[in-house]
């Protein structure tokens, strides 16, 4: 599958506004020159994408987060200098669209500082049609792939936990998440098999 990725002209010639609502809040990987609270209405952070290459494995997959469809998705909005935003979008790319699972779009983030503006602002999106988008899967299921999951970025664990610690941060929470971390502090991680 190839990647859903934006034309040049979809792009402003201003700065350019980048929204992270899982690992981007905190761990971004680019240049910025603002970072703000923002909102996006109509879709929603959720654990919604098996992950084969960052927190996973296509034989143990791990579960990473998407935008999915309905509802509001508290995160981060950074704002990229003009001179930066060819360079910041190759490297979303490369770090997104490894497996092309995420479409990449515009959409109104409000920005939730004194201004309280709304801006267009790069996001990746789940593909619903892709052979890794989860759907809703029961917070057992979320655990078991949690706790399997391991992939070139690290632990799957390791993730959830510090996107819980990001928004935390930010002063709110969300729910299904923090449920699922406090599951993981009380579960042990699977031992690999043994060797013998």
């Amino acid at each position: 599958m190839s990647a859903i990725t934006l034309s040049e002209a979809a792009f402003s010639k201003d700065d350019l506004w980048v929204f992270g609502y899982g690992s981007l809040m905190w761990r971004p990987g680019f240049e910025f020159i603002e970072r703000v609270p923002a909102r996006l209405i109509g879709e929603h952070r959720a654990l919604c994408v098996y992950s084969f290459v960052h927190r996973g494995t296509p034989e143990k997959p791990g579960l990473v987060l998407g935008l999915d469809r309905g509802g509001a998705c508290r995160g981060i909005a950074f704002r990229v200098a003009e001179r930066d935003r060819a360079a910041t979008v190759a490297y979303l790319r490369a770090r997104e669209q490894v497996t092309s699972v995420y479409r990449e779009v515009m959409r109104s983030v409000w920005l939730e500082n004194e201004a309280r503006q709304r801006v267009s602002a790069l996001a990746y999106v789940v593909d619903r049609g892709h052979v890794q988008y989860a759907g809703r899967l029961s917070l057992a299921e979320q655990l078991r792939h949690v706790l399997q999951g391991h992939g070139q970025s690290g632990a799957n664990r390791d993730y959830v936990l510090a996107t819980v610690r990001a928004i935390e941060a930010e002063g709110f929470r969300d729910n299904p998440l923090h449920q699922l971390a406090s599951m993981l502090h009380d579960a042990r991680p699977l031992e690999p098999p043994r060797q013998d």
